[in-house]
């Protein structure tokens, strides 16, 4: 193995791209075969990345989160074609707007948009696919008064109770769109455990893979957050900004609530370790199982055809479907990254990847909210240059 390039690619992504720092992990079969940090986690830019530096996961939070709802699926508590309203009946007269189109920055539909009742109900694998039709607005006036009246205090499952009141941008089942049906699912993970979210994701993955510092509210400071600025045209820009809120995010409604679509926090080594156990069929660095094989292989198969996948691919991952939370490779042309490889990346610029036929993980981890071209220069280089170093092929 030689990782020469790849060390080489992320020392360069502070003068190429202006990123402060990060980290990046690779094992195989347990085994940790690469890592290096570089850059800086403060904005004085005086300390260096360090092993123990805290991240805001973003979306990649959704990996986790769908783990838990397969575990339930397999342990017969759960099924894909389960009604949502089996566990939330609030969603049993939804609206869908009468017209809607994918723009940036997006207009979401609201309480004066012109709508008519669904046709169709939504399903779990509805949820977990992003097909369920629902919009991604966490700041809409149903939400908004929701926080109002409980004080900023509501529970995940009022929150999710709450955004049955939000109208759908699609038809259930009928096109792809990034949504907040991985947030609808941790309510529904803790209406079947009777857990709150946390609690479930504690006792059910995390403490069997010795997982610790996984939080909802970090235990320590984060790293340093920066954001992309945007342009007077709306539009986001190359230039690279501290983030000026610190680190309160709008996919944390309340104070109470536990976003399962991107609300955790945790270390670099800590998501490895996670991602490592899915790479491997399920079973993690200590001989803890928290999937079968045959489980996790749902995770390999795309579910996006035809239209559902022609709105998949507009997100630039073009050798890609959509599976069950996750991208699934469906390409490999004269790639060395097998067809099957799944995961997903992070608002901040996370990256995750899980290839269970050769059974290698990366996490890569950086902390610049809404930087385009982390997923469209920066992860796929390092996929390849990873690869490349692995299997000698590093030219």
């Amino acid at each position: 193995m030689n990782f020469t390039k790849l060390t080489e690619y992320l020392d360069s992504l502070e003068t190429n791209y202006k990123i402060p720092g990060g980290d990046c992990i690779i094992c195989q079969n347990h085994e940790t075969i690469y890592r290096h940090g570089f850059g800086f986690s403060d904005y004085e830019k005086k300390k260096p990345v360090d092993p123990n530096d805290i991240y805001m996961l973003y979306s990649a939070s959704k990996v986790i989160t769908m783990t838990a709802v397969l575990q339930l699926i397999e342990q017969g508590k759960l099924h894909l074609y389960d009604q949502l309203t089996d566990f939330f009946p609030e969603f049993s007269v939804l609206r869908v707007a009468d017209d809607f189109s994918i723009s940036f920055p997006t207009k979401w539909p609201d309480k004066d948009t012109p709508c008519h009742l669904a046709h169709r109900s939504i399903r779990i694998i509805d949820l977990m696919t992003m097909t369920s039709g629902l919009s991604y607005d966490t700041e809409s006036e149903v939400l908004n008064r929701l926080k109002e009246r409980s004080g900023n205090q509501a529970s995940t499952c009022q929150v999710i109770s709450s955004m049955a009141g939000m109208p759908l941008v699609y038809e259930p089942g009928e096109r792809w769109s990034y949504n907040l049906g991985h947030d609808i699912l941790a309510g529904v993970v803790e209406k079947v455990s009777g857990m709150r979210f946390s609690q479930y994701l504690d006792r059910n993955l995390f403490g069997p893979l010795g997982i610790t510092d996984f939080r909802f509210r970090p235990d320590a400071v984060p790293s340093a957050l920066y954001r992309t600025e945007i342009g007077p045209d709306g539009l986001l820009t190359d230039n690279i900004l501290p983030y000026p809120e610190g680190y309160h995010s709008r996919f944390r409604i309340t104070e109470n609530y536990e976003s399962g679509g991107a609300g955790l926090f945790g270390t670099a080594a800590s998501y490895s370790k996670f991602i490592d156990c899915l790479a491997c069929g399920g079973t993690g660095w200590n001989g803890s199982a928290i999937l079968s094989g045959d489980t996790v292989r749902l995770f390999t198969i795309p579910y996006t055809t035809g239209r559902q996948l022609e709105d998949f691919r507009m997100t630039g991952k073009k050798e890609y479907g959509y599976g069950l939370g996750v991208r699934v490779r469906t390409e490999s042309r004269d790639s060395l990254v097998p067809p099957g490889e799944f995961g997903w990346d992070g608002a901040a610029g996370a990256y995750v990847l899980a290839d269970p036929l050769n059974k290698i993980s990366i996490f890569y981890v950086q902390h610049v909210f809404g930087f385009p071209k982390a997923y469209s220069h920066i992860h796929p280089a390092i996929r390849d240059l990873a690869y490349g170093g692995i299997f000698g092929k590093t030219e």
